[in-house]
């Protein structure tokens, strides 16, 4: 499992290829085709589309620019890999060049070749542009053999990672940590994140949506200076901390 950068993490389970939210365009925008307005990246990501193996399968948690970059998802067509996405958000995507590509919403389950993936109730918004604001946003809970993985997309401080399936207790869970300062009304603070991730009964957290971009007013160390204060002597079950950073089950 790897951190490439802001939300998109590279995980195999049980010999399947997951990534979330793929973001590896140089900019975050609006893609014009010969250029793109949006925030730049502040660090390259810790690998290209060119250089990832096969994927089985990507999760897009919502539509926003730094998570649903079209160029990215384009540069990782294929007939192999499966696309789950939230409610309203298919149309920005290719359907026909996937082996297949499913919206899914709060509380909805699908199979998805080994993996049973669930859409979680998140606590943030959907909009692309200022109009679409009927596009779904989505967390997820992903099981594929003994494992379990929370996926948490974007989200603002929320108790629904308290309501996971009943038998919901994941080996791990990734949660955004930055964009805070001033946007606490759609992102967690690290604090929250820790309290969430331990409501949800993770086992190890993956702290992610931080180093990436310039998204708001806080340092760029300082959300994970502030989750590693947060867990405080429980720090050795945060899985990294810096993009590029991997993590092995033992």
């Amino acid at each position: 499992m790897a951190w490439l950068g802001h939300s998109t993490v590279l995980m195999k389970i049980d010999g399947t290829t997951v990534l979330t939210d793929p973001v590896f365009s140089a900019k975050a925008g609006i893609d014009l085709f010969l250029f793109t307005i949006g925030v730049k990246r502040l660090v390259n990501p810790a690998l290209t589309a060119k250089d990832l193996p096969k994927i089985d399968l990507i999760l897009v948690s919502h539509a926003h620019m730094d998570h649903l970059d079209v160029p990215s998802l384009r540069a990782l067509e294929s007939k192999g890999t499966r696309v789950i996405t939230a409610r309203e958000t298919s149309d920005l995507f290719r359907p026909d060049r996937y082996h297949s590509l499913q919206e899914l919403g709060w509380n909805e389950s699908t199979q998805a070749g080994p993996a049973k993936v669930t859409g979680l109730e998140v606590n943030h918004w959907g909009a692309r542009m200022r109009t679409d604001t009927y596009r779904g946003y989505n967390g997820y809970l992903l099981q594929i053999g003994n494992r379990q993985i929370v996926f948490a997309g974007d989200t603002a401080n929320t108790d629904s990672f308290r309501r996971l399936p009943a038998n919901g207790k994941p080996d791990l869970a990734i949660f955004p940590i930055g964009a805070y300062n001033p946007w606490i009304h759609a992102h967690c603070t690290p604090e929250q994140a820790w309290r969430m991730a331990n409501e949800a009964r993770a086992e190890v957290v993956l702290p992610v949506h931080h180093q990436t971009f310039a998204l708001s007013r806080e340092p760029l160390r300082e959300p994970i200076e502030r989750f590693y204060a947060a867990a405080g002597t429980a720090d050795q079950r945060i899985g990294w901390q810096e993009i590029g950073a991997t993590f092995h089950w033992s």
